[in-house]
């Protein structure tokens, strides 16, 4: 199969599921926990910033693509204050859990719902010259995010 933007997409989407998973199951109080939330925070990130760019403002472009792009949008803004929220010092005790099971919910509804529904939408907008293309151009965009996220 010929890489495309959603095959790119969908790679990032695992590697969020998986972190989201291991944060759930990760000890509290451990240097775990705390690295797992900070891979997921900058994968959050530099997926989103890529993905932004390099899909919603295509569908935007077209009418066909306004209101699911604008309700990914939205979905994007929530995890991020989310993130945000979970951004203590002390990554333990019960309402700390509570809040990272609600990203991980929210981060799993988003991706379903893009997978199974924006995908198709911006499927129908785009050809498949422009999803090769978008697919180069979001992982390289998404590969310098990582770096720039990560401090390198």
């Amino acid at each position: 199969m010929t890489d495309n933007i959603f095959v790119a997409l969908r790679e990032s989407h695992e590697i969020q599921r998986s972190l989201c998973r291991k944060l759930l199951r990760s000890p509290p109080r451990s240097q775990r926990r705390i690295a797992l939330f900070t891979d997921l925070r900058i994968e959050l990130a530099a997926h989103a910033a890529a993905e932004e760019r390099f899909l919603y403002a295509p569908a935007l472009m077209d009418d066909a693509g306004l209101d699911s792009s604008r309700h990914a949008l939205h979905e994007h803004h929530q995890i991020d204050e989310l993130v945000e929220d979970l951004q203590v010092v002390t990554k333990a005790g019960a309402a700390w859990m509570a809040k990272a099971r609600k990203l991980s919910e929210k981060v799993h509804h988003h991706l379903r719902e893009e997978e199974k529904k924006f995908f198709q939408v911006c499927g129908k907008i785009l050809d498949d010259r422009q999803k090769q293309r978008l697919a180069r151009q979001y992982r390289r965009d998404y590969q310098r995010m990582l770096a720039v996220l990560r401090g390198g």
